[in-house]
């Protein structure tokens, strides 16, 4: 599996580039010390091509590739594997790519279909099981043990939309609450999943046109949907203009529903138009349901065309539902994405949030991650060092905890001065310290989206 050399692509390059190689490799070198508490394994999934791609490449079109670590006992092992979507198998028995990407115009005439799932964003644990996500498809299980891939997961063939790469799972409850969007009417709909991993409904969302909906959030009683202008129009892109485009002129429009309820008791708030493509938390507080998220002033998805706009910051914005106000702050001057909490208390209130720092640069490299402190309005920096970036931070809860940041970060980082890749394992309650650990990892680590702890 190689990739030939194409015309000059930032995300073709460096640590963007993909790798070709599956390895599983055992008893990692590890500078420093794994605490013994701390089991379970770290799995990142990412956009990794197989081939070379067809036209422009964006980050978004590569096929997705898991990179696990599994610790035990202080040592640790690895592995990585493609998700071997329908795609995947069809290019890897062609020899070639047979799909363009998002910079491309669809392919109608393709007779595999005009795109594939390429299960490249995200992961969910769920049920006891393991999904690769991607937001314009269905998930796929993933086996634990080697990372090998089960198949398309449908919900008994229940999940009739797409499935966002952002669930939520209630740490109380157990239900998972999910999204998808699409093309054409409905253009939202939305579904809950029980505890016991049955598809309990599906339901339809109004809102006006196709847009990008990435995320969403979920409070204790309800759910927040997101319908922000990047919009997607066939009939722009029949003009000969882009599909997918932020419509500045649009408001942002904010849904709050019910949990269980429906498109008939919805309430929607209107913002200044912005991009959110992260959100860190939500919580109810009285009156009021508070959002905590990256906002960006607009976007271009990454093809730095404004890159001031484009740059996302720490949000708040508070609904509230007796009288209809919303206020929107932001609480941080410093470039952030990729939030997360302590997952155990998700839609609920935290004190703490941890956001990876966004280095100075065209391509969306983090340096550093922070740790917000919301109670007392403070912010700590955990710095990578020189050269050396890394990406989402995922809080590994430590067993047992009596406090809310007693656990780790953990991340992979990727060091441009040895050109190595390695996973370090921060203590969250001393954020500013050195990593407790580092575990080197055999080859390169690409940069890629999101992890997930499952201890």
């Amino acid at each position: 599996m190689t990739i030939a050399s194409t015309a000059v692509n930032p995300y073709l390059e460096g640590n963007f580039a993909p790798i070709n190689t599956e390895v599983s490799t055992n008893n990692l070198e590890v500078i420093g010390q794994i605490p013994p508490e701390l089991s379970g394994m770290f799995v990142r999934n990412g956009p990794n091509p197989q081939w070379s791609p067809i036209g422009q490449y964006h980050w978004f079109d590569g096929d997705g590739m898991l990179h696990g670590v599994q610790i035990n006992d202080g040592k640790a092992t690895y592995h990585n594997r493609y998700v071997r979507t329908r795609g995947w198998n069809i290019e890897h028995e062609a020899g070639k790519a047979v799909w363009s990407g998002l910079l491309e115009p669809p392919q109608i005439d393709n007779p595999h279909g005009p795109g594939k799932n390429t299960a490249n964003t995200a992961l969910v644990w769920h049920n006891q099981q393991l999904l690769a996500l991607w937001e314009g498809g269905a998930p796929h299980h993933i086996n634990t043990a080697d990372l090998a891939t089960i198949g398309e997961y449908t919900y008994n063939d229940k999940l009739i939309s797409a499935f966002t790469a952002h669930p939520k799972v209630d740490p109380v409850t157990g239900e998972m609450m999910f999204f998808g969007y699409g093309f054409r009417p409905p253009y939202l709909q939305y579904g809950v999943v029980s505890a016991q991993g049955e598809l309990l409904r599906t339901v339809p969302i109004d809102i006006p046109m196709a847009v990008m909906m990435h995320d969403f959030a979920i409070t204790e009683n309800y759910t927040i949907f997101m319908d922000l202008p990047l919009t997607f129009s066939v009939e722009r892109m029949q003009r000969g203009e882009p599909m997918l485009m932020f419509e500045s002129d649009r408001p942002s429009r904010f849904g709050i529903m019910p949990r269980h309820g429906d498109n008939g008791n919805i309430r929607w708030f209107e913002c200044p138009p912005c991009y959110v493509f992260h959100t860190l938390n939500a919580y109810e507080a009285g009156d009021e349901v508070i959002l905590i998220a990256c906002r960006m002033n607009s976007t271009s998805v990454l093809m730095a065309e404004n890159p001031l706009e484009d740059t996302p910051f720490l949000h708040r914005w508070r609904f509230n539902l007796s009288t209809g106000a919303v206020t929107e702050e932001r609480i941080d001057d410093v470039p952030g994405e990729f939030p997360r909490v302590n997952e155990n208390l998700l839609g609920r209130k935290t004190q703490y949030g941890y956001v990876g720092k966004m280095a100075h640069s065209q391509n969306p490299l983090f340096d550093g991650v922070i740790k917000y402190d919301f109670e007392n309005g403070k912010s700590q920096t955990h710095e990578f060092g020189k050269n050396r970036y890394g990406g989402e931070a995922v809080f590994a809860p430590c067993p047992n905890a009596t406090a809310e940041d007693e656990g780790w970060l953990v991340t992979f980082v990727y060091d441009e001065n040895s050109q190595t890749s390695e996973l370090v394992i921060i203590n969250a309650q001393e954020i500013t310290s050195e990593p407790i650990a580092r575990v080197m990892i055999p080859q390169r680590v690409p940069y890629g989206f999101h992890g997930i702890w499952i201890s």
